[in-house]
């Protein structure tokens, strides 16, 4: 009886390591960066992007939860289909575990409705759109970053408490910047402002007069640019050759990175109010960090888009480790259980409906004469507690 017993254990014991070893598909944790390598958000994500999460993973020894991770990337080119099928590929038959990045909010809500399906994790860094973690919400997805309500929030109260009441859009005709625009022009109204226009651009424009001369016959005191990466250069640009802050407007990028304020200059964007979530400057670890990610970027400083999905891929891992799977609702609902504090974003919580919850910051841009070195170009206005700058999980409107 007692061999009988000792068998049956051994039995036992050997059924148990499969099941162990079965958590993890194809006993390797697989990555994948969805992103622009080659147009308008390429330098706010990108290459950027590849480089900061290979530089978790290197943190990481490439191992997660003792599983070997295998990453890889593809360019989406800001085309939903094309996004789409990226996803499908990867989550159906390539045995990609996470989608990570995904600028282009219109590209992120057509992957998200593919993780959902299927089950997979998906961890938004570069898409802005509130209504990923509202109307649209998913029990695999996290929005780490950033999102339209926090940039309206924070920069729309602070433009309009200075005097900026009445507001004309140049607005990305894309989900994108059709979010922004209402998340804005909520805050505008909130506070006894009002929207005196609205003129929509395609994407990755280059020409902006005729926009531009329907703000400046607006006469609003505010142009906000609810727009991103080149737009947003390209029509601030435009926007001084046109002379609209000679002639008294107040220029707001609704979506400011620190490419976008190398291409321009500081002679053009100085003064600018933004909302961010990260600045390379901060401290002694924002700076050791942005520093290295630069060398291995051309040069080329992070935002909050590249810095957040290093951020958000080692709270991945964590979430790995905890739930002991790479399955999509479990791994996300132990980043939910699992409270982040990293040396980029500081303390912060992942909320039951996706919404990353961390500090947000008022920037100003510096004056030339205040800029100490290359990339030195903001100044902190205000810091901004993550209660107060994301929406509240009850006004969201996520079904689960």
């Amino acid at each position: 009886m007692s061999r009988k017993i000792a068998a049956l254990s051994i039995l036992v014991a050997s059924m148990g390591i499969t099941t162990a070893h079965a958590q993890f598909s194809d006993n390797k944790i697989k990555i994948g960066i969805l992103t622009d390598m080659s147009s308008l958000f390429s330098d706010v994500s990108g290459p950027g992007s590849v480089e900061a999460a290979k530089m978790a993973l290197e943190k990481l020894n490439y191992k997660i939860a003792g599983q070997t991770v295998e990453l890889v990337f593809a360019d989406h080119q800001n085309k939903a289909d094309i996004g789409a099928t990226i996803a499908r590929r990867w989550y159906e038959v390539d045995g990609v575990d996470v989608i990570m990045d995904v600028p282009n909010s219109a590209v992120a809500l057509a992957v998200n409705q593919i993780a959902k399906e299927r089950g997979k994790a998906l961890i938004i860094s570069g898409a802005a759109s509130s209504v990923l973690t509202g109307a649209q919400c998913s029990p695999t997805l996290v929005h780490w970053t950033y999102d339209t309500y926090a940039l309206a929030n924070v920069t729309g109260r602070a433009v309009v408490d200075g005097g900026g009441k009445n507001w004309f859009f140049v607005t990305a005709d894309y989900a994108f910047g059709q979010a922004l625009q209402s998340d804005v022009s909520k805050v505008v109204e909130a506070r006894g402002g009002k929207i005196v226009g609205v003129v929509k651009h395609p994407l990755n424009t280059h020409d902006f007069s005729s926009f531009l001369l329907q703000a400046q016959a607006s006469k609003a005191q505010v142009v906000g640019f609810a727009n991103a990466g080149g737009d947003t250069t390209n029509s601030l640009k435009q926007a001084a050759e046109f002379g609209l802050v000679k002639g008294g407007q107040k220029m707001a990028g609704l979506l400011i990175t620190i490419p976008d304020i190398h291409a321009l200059g500081l002679p053009v964007a100085q003064g600018l109010l933004f909302t961010g979530a990260f600045y390379w400057n901060k401290n002694q670890d924002t700076r050791a960090f942005s520093k290295a990610l630069a060398a291995r970027n051309k040069g080329i400083h992070p935002d909050m888009i590249q810095a957040g999905v290093y951020s958000s891929l080692l709270h991945y891992a964590k979430g790995v480790e905890a739930a002991k799977t790479d399955a999509g609702r479990q791994v996300v609902d132990a980043m939910k259980r699992i409270p982040s504090d990293d040396n980029l974003f500081g303390k912060g919580v992942v909320r039951s409906d996706g919404r990353k919850i961390h500090n947000m910051y008022l920037f100003e841009v510096k004056q030339p004469s205040q800029s100490k070195e290359p990339w030195d170009y903001y100044n902190v206005v205000k810091e901004v507690s993550g209660e107060d700058a994301f929406r509240p999980a009850k006004d969201g409107g996520c079904t689960f």
